[in-house]
């Protein structure tokens, strides 16, 4: 029984976690959209970040852990739309 809770609240930890850093990236996002000025943002940055994204996101996915696997999720789509702005507006 205790394991169980135990596992709950890590899985709420991890969801949290997942939230704050997912948030993270939505104001930039926004901003780009907005500007569509990124010339503050590094090419290599961008690129780099996907990549690590993606890899978590497959790890999320093997491990079957949600709260990776939703929070990779969405960032990696706010960090696709970072990736494809900064490509276009060069």
């Amino acid at each position: 029984m205790f394991n169980k809770i135990m596992m709950h609240q890590t899985e709420y930890l991890g969801y949290a976690a997942g939230i704050i850093t997912t948030l993270a990236f939505l104001p930039q996002a926004v901003r780009i959209f907005r500007t569509r000025r990124t010339r503050d943002i590094s090419l290599l940055w961008a690129l780099s970040m996907n990549i690590g994204i993606i890899l978590w996101l497959l790890y999320g996915i093997v491990k079957n852990d949600m709260p990776i696997i939703a929070a990779n999720s969405i960032t990696l789509c706010l960090l696709i739309i970072i990736l494809y702005y900064k490509v276009r507006y060069r």
